[in-house]
């Protein structure tokens, strides 16, 4: 359905929550989420603070072990927790500033780094090290798994893993090799802490989606080139992503038995009148599943334009419409909600769908 015949549904507006750190000297806050849990998480040189978002709002501060450029940080389901994923170690802290545990493993530097760093002030001057790449971390739903993406140890040739790691003391119960050359990469938990998603950033001809299974005892890994993992169902049955172009939205099973894939060309979802408009149009690379039969993306661009898309028959439903201007892409935030931040960055709105569509 072209955009000029989409019926317009307006956002309903959860909350407006402003940012904990002010934007210039912090990342852009964002939410995760898991099973009865949202939180507002925000990273700045020094600090995580993470703000709980359906409570009573308690604040907590995690003293950052190295400042932000230096890798990703990810917040167990109860609070309790952050893994700061680095250039040398995934390192486990506590509410108190304690580290509960930390696995080192091989460098994210471009350049050949074969030493076994034990602390960030080994390598805070290296210009090397200050323009590494990263890697990344994620937990289970129930807190009890963290699965990372890593360099493997110092080797004559460099490698990339995926770990599956008890979160309690950080012990090692499984690891695959992803063999992927990556800049970066973020997880996407699913409702069965046995599985999980991770998007590699590297490169169109590099960029894969990787849906991994842990069943107690080994990893195992299905691969799908050249996409960029999106969001995952509430229920967990399908995973939506797009390619590294931007060209389509991609809908895929979890279950390999699932049936076939899914795809909505950009093209098909704006007026065929304007072909040079239509070729054009890009999809984000961030979207939302907040409902099994609802995916929430939009086109990349100074103004946003959000769409509500049908996931089982991939057509467009409607355009989404917001009581004020918004910016940017949605962005998951769990069942039922998505979020978007603000152009400066100084706070986040919450967003659910009206009951009558």
């Amino acid at each position: 359905m072209p955009h000029d015949a989409a019926r317009e549904i307006t956002a309903s507006l959860l909350a407006t929550v402003e940012a904990p750190l002010e934007p210039g000297s912090a990342d852009a806050p964002q939410v995760l989420h898991g099973p009865g849990n949202r939180v507002l998480v925000q990273r700045g040189d020094t600090e995580l603070v993470v703000r709980d978002l359906d409570g009573e709002g308690r604040q907590t501060r995690f003293p950052a072990p190295w400042p932000r450029r230096y890798g990703s940080v990810t917040v167990a389901p109860g609070g309790d927790l952050a893994v700061f994923a680095g250039v040398h170690a995934l390192r486990a802290v506590e509410t108190t500033g304690a580290v509960r545990w930390e696995i080192r493993h091989g460098c994210w530097s471009a350049a050949v780094c074969a030493e076994t760093h034990s602390s960030f002030s080994e390598y805070a001057e290296d210009p090397d090290h200050n323009y590494a790449d990263r890697g990344s971390a994620g937990f289970s739903p129930d807190g009890s798994l963290l699965w990372a993406h890593v360099r493997s140890a110092a080797r004559e040739e460099t490698e990339e893993e995926w770990l599956v790691l008890d979160s309690t003391d950080g012990t090692v119960l499984g690891r695959a090799a992803t063999d992927t050359v990556g800049s970066g990469s973020i997880h996407f938990s699913h409702p069965d802490s046995a599985y999980m998603g991770l998007t590699i950033l590297g490169g169109e001809e590099d960029s894969p989606v990787l849906w991994g299974h842990w069943d107690g005892a080994t990893v195992t890994i299905r691969r799908f080139d050249e996409e960029v993992l999106l969001d995952v169902s509430p229920s967990g049955e399908y995973f939506v992503t797009t390619d590294p172009g931007q060209w389509s939205l991609y809908l895929h099973p979890v279950a390999e038995d699932g049936g076939g894939s899914r795809s909505l060309d950009a093209e098909q979802v704006v007026s065929g009148s304007d072909g040079e408009a239509a070729d054009r149009e890009r999809w984000e690379y961030e979207a939302a599943f907040p409902y099994d039969d609802t995916v929430v993306a939009g086109f990349e661009g100074v103004n946003a334009r959000h769409w509500l898309v049908e996931p089982r028959t991939m057509s467009v439903r409607g355009r989404l419409g917001y009581p004020f201007p918004v910016q940017g892409a949605p962005r998951s935030a769990g069942p039922g909600a998505w979020y978007t931040v603000s152009e400066d960055g100084a706070s986040v709105h919450l967003w659910t769908l009206p009951r009558e569509q």
